[in-house]
């Protein structure tokens, strides 16, 4: 038997005996309604086999009559373990697919959809009802190509299981990317009566995926233009300088004067874009501070209302809680006035701009949807007009050097490159949201410091004498340069001294006998940095001076892309009079230890 009992076992038992205590009441009852003339015969119910393990069965009864009297019930009992396991298969198997996170749809072998479980509805915005009966094309975006779905019917009607991305839209309209794969289903005979999809929404992964390259392209174009800027900065230092020099020399009255003052002119504005150029590829010299935003934003508040126009209206909504960031005050100006600018420019027929600073949380889910976005506290500052916007494509290429979408000679296309660099050399991140006809809001967020603001103050070289009788160390590896700085240095006085690398100024430094009052060494040379020389040398001469002069800074003189705050620097190309004046302050401004 199905309990494992013997039958002389079986005949000494009463059925109470072998029925599971919980069902001993349904087994009166149905047995009472038998013999009470109802027509029901079949019921489930478990007994306890011999072993003491409980057995599924469903029982089929029959009345017993005797002259037409009922005497009792007969039972056919038939062990239903298996189905049992199955039920419970297909129970599980519903659950899971009713609660899985994949978006799962089944259709009939034509295409027409017969079953779409909840995350199909959450995902897409369809309800059940709605989806049932339709063909998928309801959630098509008309934004993949034509033969991948040449390709799908082509795969799955001749039985193979199709995978690959497909983009396509919610009920809302809004577009998202899913991985797909498809599959059928056959009946006994092998013919393919059914097709089941089961989809990953990858819309935050493909988004990640776009903003790392987009932050690779960026990055390889930073490398190029900053290692372009550099060489091209020691160019104009030589043209700007030599230029300066021979102006000098000549009348204005004389015919060669016009001509070196345009090319000098010239030089200047070449030497701006490198200057832009060194911001976005963050190879520029930046001077941080503590500061605060609403500062800044307050100080420009009068020239940015002259710069924009009476036609648009402008506000600023400055979070009076608002932290404090280490950044260069001279940077986040420009990042002000660039932003302002282009908002101008999207806005020819007037319309509104409004700067807001703010305290923020960046948390673990808004970094794992923005590549390089550290979780923590930040101070935004976000620059928002009512302009024609931009469309993703533009969107995507807006911190590209030289790429703008404004009429020749109205843009060099370098103003968002430069606020893009300053921004990441200041270890923030910059986002851009914007809808055609609409607007555009940039939002930068830079970490936020514990440290009090210090008081921004503006740089003020004097105009005094600047002639001088001191000894000077020019370190320069680019023999140009060396050679117009101490041409220079010479013509106001100065005795100099050159070295084409550091090891060479160093054995300058041991040799000569009398003092050295200060250091003119580039940034970046080869085989030890202008940094490290001074380093070394402020143990054997600490009464030297130093001025850091460069066009360019890399990973290997400053990992960060700064300066020790209140280093004396001088950005190539200068001036000539610029040296000479910047010599002068050093030298006559108060010893400062590296």
């Amino acid at each position: 038997m199905i309990t494992g009992y013997t039958l002389s076992e079986s005949l000494k038992l009463n059925f109470t005996e072998t029925i599971a205590p919980e069902y001993l009441e349904k087994a009166r009852e149905m047995m009472a309604r038998k013999l009470a003339g109802e027509e029901t015969t079949a019921y489930e119910l478990e007994l306890i086999a011999k072993d003491g393990h409980r057995v599924p069965i469903e029982v089929n009864t029959r009345l017993m009559l005797r002259d037409g009297v009922p005497i009792g019930v007969t039972g056919i009992a038939r062990d239903i373990s298996q189905r049992k396991l199955a039920e419970a298969e297909l129970v599980r198997l519903a659950t899971a697919v009713e609660q899985t996170g994949d978006s799962i749809m089944i259709t009939d072998s034509d295409g027409f959809i017969e079953y779409v479980n909840p995350a199909f509805e959450r995902i897409t915005g369809f309800s059940k009802k709605e989806a049932v009966g339709q063909n998928p094309r309801v959630i098509k975006s008309g934004k993949n190509d034509p033969a991948i779905y040449r390709d799908l019917w082509d795969t799955i009607t001749r039985g193979d299981v199709w995978v690959g991305q497909l983009i396509n839209r919610k009920k809302d309209g809004t577009e998202f990317t899913e991985r797909v794969t498809i599959s059928g289903v056959r009946d006994k005979s092998g013919t393919i009566v059914n097709y089941i999809a089961v989809k990953q929404d990858i819309s935050d992964v493909r988004q990640l995926e776009e903003q790392l390259r987009q932050s690779q392209k960026l990055e390889a174009i930073g490398i190029l233009a900053g290692g372009i800027a550099h060489d091209f900065n020691n160019l104009l230092t030589v043209i700007l300088g030599y230029g300066d020099l021979t102006l000098k020399r000549l009348n204005e009255e004389d015919p060669l004067h016009r001509n070196i003052s345009e090319a000098n002119k010239a030089a200047a504005r070449a030497a701006g874009l490198t200057r832009q150029l060194l911001a976005f590829s963050r190879k520029q010299v930046l001077q941080p501070r503590i500061l605060t935003l609403n500062a800044v934003v307050s100080e420009l508040e009068k020239m940015l209302r002259r710069l924009i126009g009476e036609d648009i209206g402008f506000r600023t909504v400055l979070d009076p809680e608002l932290g404090s960031v280490r950044a260069d005050p001279g940077q986040i100006e420009q990042i002000i006035m660039n932003l302002a600018v282009n908002a101008r420019d999207a806005m020819p027929k007037g319309g509104k701009l409004t700067i807001e600073t703010k305290n923020v949380y960046l948390d673990e889910d808004y970094a794992k949807k923005h590549i390089a976005v550290v979780p923590g506290s930040y101070v935004m500052l976000a620059v928002s007009d009512t302009g024609m916007g931009m469309d993703e494509p533009t969107q995507a290429r807006i911190f590209e050097p030289f790429f703008t979408t404004k009429e020749s000679g109205k843009g060099t296309g370098l103003g968002l490159s430069t606020v893009y660099g300053i921004v990441k050399q200041s270890g923030g991140n910059i986002w851009v949201y914007s809808e055609v006809g609409r607007g555009t809001t940039f939002k930068i967020y830079l970490p936020r410091v514990d440290e009090g603001a210090q008081e921004v103050e503006r740089s003020a070289e004097t105009d005094g004498a600047m002639q001088g009788s001191e000894t000077v160390l020019v370190a320069e590896d680019e023999e140009a340069v060396r050679a117009l700085a101490r041409q220079v240095l010479e013509i106001y006085g100065y005795h100099v001294l050159e070295a084409a690398n550091g090891g060479a100024a160093l054995l300058i430094c041991e040799r000569h006998k009398e003092p050295i009052d200060l250091l003119i060494t580039d940034v970046v040379m080869p085989e030890m940095s202008g940094r490290e020389l001074a380093d070394r040398l402020a143990q054997l001469r600490p009464d030297m001076k130093v001025l850091f002069m460069s066009g360019y800074t890399d990973n290997a003189i400053v990992h960060q892309g700064v300066l020790d705050e209140g280093a004396n620097f001088i950005q190539k190309p200068f001036p000539t009079e610029a040296l000479a004046r910047k010599v002068r302050n050093v030298l006559d401004a108060p010893i400062k230890s590296l």
